[in-house]
């Protein structure tokens, strides 16, 4: 082919890519320069109130773009707007401080280009509240002083261990004998738990987990300066964490999201890493149509520092439509990366035939306009199951902050009693998540519990619990109920799955509500779940577990044992099926040394299962 006809083609390409990015941006967008309000790099200067000052030109409807000058900026709850939101997993008391507080805003893009946004003390960073067809990219939030702790293991004995800390970035300060961190204002927490990063690997150490990764009573221990940033924790501590690992001290409770989306519709993340948070990394909730494309919850390691993003990386709580989450990462959280469902209500009392009392469940599940006339609803039994049956709201009416009444447009179900739940199916999305890497955090990669469609394709999940939990229940803080359309493929789950113990936590993939009166005539709880197609590289037995599944299809899998660590698990069953209906085991490649190669079925007809495993079978008689 010749040079000169190459040219041609690549601007003929090159001008066809710009004209297809220019038709994207309407003609009578507006930019909007914040280096035209005054904000320019600082540190000492809080440069929030720049922000403020071009809010007005943002309320237009007009499509405009809000643009950074890259550089770092540092932000103050002072001058901050304050607001009461009650935000789901997050302490409520008190108005949360905002930031960059869009309301009622439409059709807006907000480029950092690449700046790094610094944040002092507990704030919020983003808060888009009634906001419709926003873009937030090309950014990175970060905090000056973090709300966890980490300290280096420079010696560990029979009675004491050595820890280093950063006391400019986390101060800290002995009293009593205890460590307790300074959060500002005259505020300090006490170190409440406790978990230790392999140094090398930058992944949770096996077998701590929920576990006290200090051993049981740590808590006893004394703490003496033995020099500036050295403590010695005087103690035979149980277990000993090794010597150049970081054990991750956490002291906060989480009480603002990084970026909270509510009441908003069509918003999307790009390009945005966030290091840290004081609480949910993105909190949405009561919004329609999320995407999440190349957001990062991970550790800023130019800080050396092994915890990333927030408490969750994402936490996505009573929303609608389509929520889709694409080559994102999620690395050292202290709480699960991606946990997807609804919070459901208490039913207090059966007022009359079509009209019920409900309360919160608790603090953290106080959210603001949880019902709307219209919306339709299902009953979970508090003892049994979800019901396939629907009602339709027709009024809410408050009772107090606590509590209100909700009228349906029929009858409720003659055994409807107090103590069982009310979903709301109308705030249920679909979701999609592909192409993105679940590394170490604690617990499992993704929680998920919504009846919408949902598909986990081509990820790589490291998670050192459950890979995937399929959750829900009417008597646990999940309180959701059943998937219905679930598909797992294409997929990487390696050795660092399930490698720790954590609740609920009983497989690389888990399916495991709550129910406490389960009998052979209920109704699976979770059905139609495809697992097809993924690598599995367990080095335990226990592969995937079910409890009151129904449609369950596990085909196509490569399974590979791995030796990176020591089995430890007291599940000795490769496949765990509990109260299960319509199991297929099919077309899988197991290693021959894949641990267990076995089936244990328990209350779970064998004609309930086919598959094509030679392997041992285990039953608890039917």
């Amino acid at each position: 082919m010749k040079p000169g006809f190459l040219i041609i083609l690549f601007s003929w390409l090159f001008t066809v890519t710009l004209q297809a990015s220019a038709s994207e941006i309407p003609n009578d967008t507006t930019y909007i320069f914040l280096k035209d309000y005054g904000l320019y790099k600082t540190r000492k200067n809080n440069a929030i109130k720049h922000f403020y000052k071009a809010l007005e030109d943002l309320k237009t409807d007009q499509p405009k773009v809000l643009v950074f000058s890259t550089g770092t900026y540092h932000f103050y709850p002072d001058d901050c707007k304050t607001k009461v939101y009650f935000q789901a997993n997050t302490l409520n008391a008190g108005p949360k401080v905002c930031a960059f507080h869009f309301e009622n805003i439409k059709n807006l893009v907000i480029d950092g280009r690449g700046s790094h946004l610094i944040f002092h003390q507990e704030m919020q960073p983003f808060t888009f509240d009634n906001c419709e067809n926003i873009t937030l990219k090309n950014v990175s939030i970060d905090w000056e002083q973090p709300f966890i702790a980490q300290a280096e293991v420079l010696r560990a004995t029979d009675l004491y261990i050595d820890i280093a800390l950063n006391p400019r970035e986390t101060p800290y300060h002995l009293e009593e004998g205890k460590i307790y961190f300074d959060v500002g204002n005259g505020r300090t927490n006490e170190w409440k738990k406790t978990l230790e990063f392999d140094r090398n690997g930058r992944f949770i150490v096996p077998h701590t987990g929920d576990n006290p990764c200090l051993g049981e009573d740590w808590e006893a221990y004394t703490a003496e300066a033995t020099m500036p940033g050295i403590v010695r924790l005087h103690f035979n501590f149980k277990r000993k964490p090794q010597i150049g690992n970081f054990l991750i001290m956490q002291h906060a409770t989480p009480t603002h999201a990084g970026i909270f989306i509510s009441e908003s519709e069509n918003i999307a993340i790009e390009n945005t890493r966030l290091h840290h948070a004081a609480g949910s990394g993105i909190l949405a909730q009561y919004s329609k149509n999320l995407e999440f494309d190349r957001y990062q919850a991970v550790p800023n390691r130019s800080k050396i520092r092994y915890f990333g993003g927030g408490f969750n990386g994402l936490r996505v709580v009573n929303c609608q439509g389509k929520v889709w989450v694409n080559y994102c990462t999620f690395e050292g959280l202290v709480n699960e990366p991606v946990h997807v469902y609804g919070i459901s209500v208490h039913v207090d009392e059966v007022i009359s035939g079509n009209e019920v009392k409900c309360s919160y469940l608790d603090k953290q599940s106080e959210i603001q306009n949880w019902a709307r006339p219209g919306d339709v609803v299902s009953f979970i039994g508090r003892n049994s199951d979800s019901s396939s049956e629907t009602y339709t709201i027709k009024t809410v009416t408050a009772i107090d902050k606590e509590h209100f009444s909700l009228q349906f447009e029929q009858a409720v179900p003659n055994n409807l009693n107090a103590g069982d739940v009310i979903e709301n199916l109308s705030w249920t999305p679909d979701l999609t998540i592909r192409n993105s890497n679940f590394k170490s955090s604690r617990a499992s990669g993704i929680v998920l519990a919504t009846p919408g469609k949902v598909l986990i394709e081509n990820n790589t999940f490291e998670s050192s619990g459950s890979a995937i939990l399929i959750a829900g229940d009417a008597n646990t803080s999940l309180k959701t109920g059943g998937v219905i359309d679930v598909s797992i493929s294409g997929n990487i789950f390696t050795s660092l799955c399930n490698s720790s113990t954590y609740r609920y936590n009983e497989a690389v993939i888990s399916i495991n509500p709550v129910i406490p009166a389960l009998n052979d005539n209920t109704p699976g709880y979770h059905q139609n779940i495809s697992i097809q197609h993924n690598q599995i590289d367990p080095f335990d037995y226990p592969l995937l577990y079910a409890l009151s599944a129904e449609g369950l299809s596990f085909k196509g899998n490569t399974i590979t044992r791995n030796y990176d660590f020591s089995p430890f698990h007291n599940r000795l069953y490769t496949f765990s099926l509990e109260y299960c209906k319509q199991i297929d085991i099919i077309g899988n490649k197991l290693s021959d040394d894949v641990l267990g190669r076995n089936i244990y079925l328990k209350r779970t007809p064998e004609n309930e299962l086919k598959t094509d495993m030679e392997s041992i079978f285990i039953f608890e008689k039917y």
